[in-house]
């Protein structure tokens, strides 16, 4: 599942949340420390985890 980061602009504070594509599209989260859904999507790089072949 993707990792999304953001910002919420009621308490000032940076967060990571590990959603589905689902929770994410019906904008199923809200800022931990505060509950609010007043929130910034931050721009991140994206990383992928792969098994590795001997």
């Amino acid at each position: 599942m993707p990792t999304y980061e953001f910002y919420c602009e009621k308490c000032k504070k940076s967060f990571s949340v590990i959603l589905s594509l689902s929770e994410y599209e019906n904008k199923m989260y809200r800022c931990p420390n505060c509950k609010a859904k007043k929130l910034k999507q931050q721009i991140t790089s994206f990383q992928a985890v792969t098994s590795k072949k001997s």
